[in-house]
């Protein structure tokens, strides 16, 4: 079993009887997980860092990164930065996998920006990523 442990920055390992295994701490605030089986892969969306003072380091959360089941990353989605534009995410929480490895991610862009836009604005709330050449 695996926990998103988003203000600890870490995912934790858990056993079927609930006894810790261990924990896969290169990750920045994981908000939300899920498991392909085929393939052995864990998807994992990793939120911003919502600091003012880490807004122009790049890399640091926004993106879903993948990892084997040992923890090791083999891929990440998104870009450096936040943003709207296609491939960007501003607040990933939820993600999904289909049948054809399409990834789907949910976000909370209203909370995290749209509010704070004059006049508030609704952003886009779920993206699809699909590998290319798929």
């Amino acid at each position: 079993m695996l926990v998103a442990d988003r203000e600890n920055h870490r995912v934790q390992l858990f056993d079927t009887e609930g006894r810790y295994l261990g924990q896969w701490n290169n990750l920045h605030r994981p908000i939300g997980l899920c498991r392909e089986p085929r393939q052995g892969l864990v998807f994992v969306a990793e939120a911003a860092t919502g600091l003012t003072i880490n807004a122009d380091v790049p890399n640091i959360g926004n993106r879903v990164t993948i990892l084997s089941t040992d923890g090791r990353i083999v891929g990440r989605v998104g870009e450096s930065f936040a943003g709207e534009a296609p491939g960007q995410l501003i607040a990933p929480h939820g993600i999904a996998l289909d049948s054809q490895g399409a990834i789907y991610v949910a976000e909370v862009t209203f909370s995290v920006k749209g509010r704070h836009e004059k006049p508030p604005r609704e952003i886009r709330s779920l993206q699809k990523f699909v590998r290319a050449g798929a």
